[in-house]
């Protein structure tokens, strides 16, 4: 297989900050961004694209060849028979984007499965709804919807009572986009959950060869303090356990 992609370099992302957003002029910006241009400089690729997208077409993208890379997301194993995955970059702990007149009593999963009557926002295909489902809530009291933008307001205008995602998207979100009637709950419970990069089986050679560049910018102390800039920990980077 070939060790590079025929064509340009397109990298697929989401706006969901601080992983990834769209910038001033339509540049993407975030921590992945950054990550993956150091990643790609270390193997002589000066430049690349990036296209925004929507988390339903991520994978099916990567398959069809619309673009070469996405932004990291959580390895399971029903994706990891569609795609290919790099080193993990972080692991991180699901949260609850609540009101704040809700945040002591939506305590996680469990604690919205027997209220008996609170509803659950997820971005339609994300863990978080298997992870709900499996705690115990009604499908019928899931609300499946297409974008972060979606879930939060589904929270805010009531229709919805929390929204499940990664706790670092909600505290990334609502520091762009402060609101002090919603809170964030972290649910830590479960082990915190593993992302990496994507590519399409297709591209086993080139994921070979980015992995060993990233591994060269993982834990450094660039890396460190890039992440660091967006408000991650040291505890989401440790990732000797994997």
């Amino acid at each position: 297989m070939a060790s590079s992609p025929s064509g340009p370099i397109v990298f697929a992302y989401l706006d969901e900050p601080p992983f990834c957003f769209p910038g001033a002029g339509g540049a993407a910006g975030g921590s992945d961004v950054e990550l993956v241009t150091a990643v790609l400089k270390a193997l002589g690729i000066a430049s690349f694209e990036t296209r925004l997208t929507s988390f339903a077409e991520l994978l099916p993208g990567l398959v069809d060849g619309r673009w070469t890379i996405t932004t990291p997301l959580f390895i399971s194993q029903e994706r990891l028979e569609l795609v290919d995955f790099s080193h993990p970059v972080w692991a991180l702990s699901d949260g609850l984007m609540t009101r704040l007149v809700d945040r002591a009593r939506l305590t996680g999963y469990e604690a919205l499965a027997r209220d008996g009557r609170s509803r659950l926002a997820v971005v339609s295909d994300q863990v978080q709804e298997q992870t709900g489902l499996k705690a115990g809530i009604p499908d019928d009291r899931i609300l499946r919807v297409a974008t972060q933008e979606d879930a939060v307001d589904l929270v805010r205008s009531g229709r919805a009572d929390a929204y499940a995602s990664v706790a670092m998207a909600h505290r990334g979100y609502l520091a762009l986009y402060p609101d002090p009637k919603l809170a964030v709950v972290t649910v830590g419970a479960a082990m915190p959950a593993r992302g990496a990069f994507a590519f399409a089986k297709s591209a086993a050679g080139f994921r070979r060869r980015f992995d060993e560049a990233l591994r060269g910018q993982l834990g450094s102390a660039w890396h460190r303090s890039m992440m660091a800039r967006y408000g991650f920990s040291p505890d989401d980077l440790t990732l000797d356990r994997v």
